[in-house]
């Protein structure tokens, strides 16, 4: 996270800077010339979010008896930078347009705070690592950090040509500069940690080769999307180009991150419903979603992660404060409907794919998700599934509207625990029912009845429970007494999606949501919901 020079100047609460792994690497960046901030002229990022340009130009500079010796806008400085393999590489080119030789000083400051993800979002730690002095030599300078997870944590700058001057917390660089002649800086920050193995150094070409090419493969995959009206061409390319800059390549297969900055990781809702949603545009975003999840699917009962036998991860952290379990995120479960989500995409993956091989091979984490469903996830057998956090640091809500106070009563009170959301009967619905179609899929007309009828049982109890007539739509939440949450919300929308709402109840249920776009239940959002409004 750079601002629009393409400098870090970090603050209390500001999220600027180079992450690794849940740790900020660097803490700060700055450039100077002749100990000055350059003036912004642009700043951009290319269509496909490859890499960040900044142009940049000298403001009037003095010497020290204040004498005006460089007037504005005759030193241009454009600054290319882009990501890749773990490691932030910069251009830095300088080019002096006036009409006489320049002399100019470029100064680039630094620091790293090693601060964990959590921490720059403002938890404050009693205890931290070690910060160990730099390591320079005549091109290089190694910051690093030991936490108290006894990892260690390093951030090498490596600058071609050699600096002038280079300490451990900044490099100069004494450029003379012809009549509209240039000078190139370059600058590689790479980041490595107890959890990755330190990267062999690449050149700037090479790497921007390397990453271009790989984002050209992966978008490739992508269905071409081309109407008649250019102003929605151009907004379904910068859809096509941000969803693919979430995008990281697993083991396992390409797996959508939540969101930049706080949320680059693992999550397993938001990646479930980003791949049913492109399903139709990359289906082999769903396959590495799918696969990714189920070598992280819980098999012990851990009360501290939430966790349970065939349970689906709600969230994954690296850092210092996840290792140490200062944070549950290290692999936490606390997400009541990522278990349904995960059977439903893996039916709606098999119906656009056909491909049985992949769901075969799925099938024993789809079955113990299932099982989770009927022996963790309907705590009190009323065919219904609850959430209840087992540990004090958990989520006290784990459905999508994960803030404390996001389920409550129409008199305002907050809702007791275990709770049954609308949407979450809505999702095991239609895990119920692609059990059925995954089963028939495979030839086995048994199992596939089975789970049809499970799904219509469901069916008539969940509008039993909670259809209101009254308010024309089925209500929020079942509390842990069993009584309705009497709110008009968005929630119920989704009954919609997966076809639990009987077809008498749809037209009232679409009536409610029309009335009342913005209820008191919080904000109001169309299927599907794109972010949660965590508190985490």
């Amino acid at each position: 996270m750079f601002d629009h020079n393409g400098d870090a100047i970090s603050a209390p609460g500001s999220p600027e800077g180079l992450f690794h792994f849940d740790t900020r690497h660097l803490s700060y960046l700055r450039l100077t010339i002749d100990g000055e901030r350059p003036m912004l002229l642009s700043s951009t990022l290319r269509d496909d979010n490859a890499a960040l340009t900044c142009d940049l130009t000298n403001p009037d500079l003095f010497d020290k008896d204040g004498r005006l010796w460089l007037e504005h806008d005759l030193i241009h400085l454009r600054r290319s930078r882009f990501l890749w393999s773990g490691a932030c590489y910069e251009r830095l080119s300088v080019r002096n347009y006036d009409d006489v030789p320049r002399r100019v000083r470029v100064d680039i400051a630094f620091d790293a705070d090693f601060a964990d993800l959590f921490e720059v979002r403002g938890t404050q730690r009693l205890r931290r690592g070690i910060v160990h002095a730099p390591d320079v030599t005549d091109a290089a300078v190694t910051l690093s950090y030991t936490g108290l997870d006894q990892a260690l944590r390093e951030t090498r700058l490596t600058f071609d040509p050699v600096p002038a001057e280079l300490a451990g917390n900044g490099a100069s660089f004494t450029l003379m500069l012809e009549p509209s002649c240039s000078q190139v800086l370059r600058m590689e920050i790479r980041c490595t940690s107890v959890q990755r193995e330190t990267e062999q150094t690449q050149s700037f070409l090479s790497a921007l080769l390397q990453s271009r090419r790989e984002l050209r493969h992966a978008t490739r995959r992508a269905a071409s999307i081309i109407t008649s009206n250019e102003l929605f061409n151009e907004m379904a390319r910068r859809s096509v180009s941000d969803l693919y800059m979430l995008l990281t390549n697993t083991v396992h297969g390409p797996y959508p991150y939540a969101g930049i900055p706080w949320f680059s990781t693992v999550f397993g809702r938001d990646a479930l419903i980003t791949a049913l949603q492109t399903l139709w545009l990359d289906p082999e975003i769903a396959r590495g979603v799918l696969q990714y999840l189920a070598a992280m699917q819980a098999k012990t009962v851990d009360p501290q992660a939430d966790a349970e036998p065939g349970k689906i991860l709600h969230e994954m952290r690296h850092g210092e404060m996840a290792r140490l379990g200062e944070v549950p995120f290290g692999l936490y479960y606390g997400s009541v409907d990522a278990t349904p989500l995960f059977v439903m995409l893996a039916g709606a993956y098999l119906r656009r794919t056909d491909d049985v091989e992949t769901i075969r091979t799925l099938w024993p984490n789809i079955q113990a998700a299932l099982g989770w469903i009927s022996d963790y996830g309907d705590r009190d057998g009323d065919l219904f599934v609850e959430y209840g956090r087992q540990s004090p640091e958990g989520l006290v809500n784990q459905g999508w509207k994960d803030s404390r106070d996001s389920v409550f009563h129409e008199d305002g009170r907050l809702a007791p625990g275990p709770i049954a959301l609308a949407e979450v009967q809505a999702y095991t619905y239609g895990a119920w029912q692609a059990a059925a179609s995954i089963r028939a899929a495979l030839d086995d007309s048994e199992g596939a009845a089975a789970y049809a009828a499970k799904a219509e049982v469901l069916r008539n109890a969940f509008d039993a429970r909670f259809y209101d007539a009254a308010l024309g739509t089925y209500v929020l939440a079942l509390d842990g007494d069993k009584r309705p949450c009497r709110i008009r919300a968005s929630n119920a929308g989704h009954t919609l999606f997966t076809g639990i709402a009987l077809p008498a109840r749809a037209s009232s249920v679409v009536a409610a949501l029309w009335k009342a776009p913005h209820s008191a239940a919080g904000a109001s959002a169309p299927w599907p919901p794109m972010r949660h409004a965590s508190t985490r």
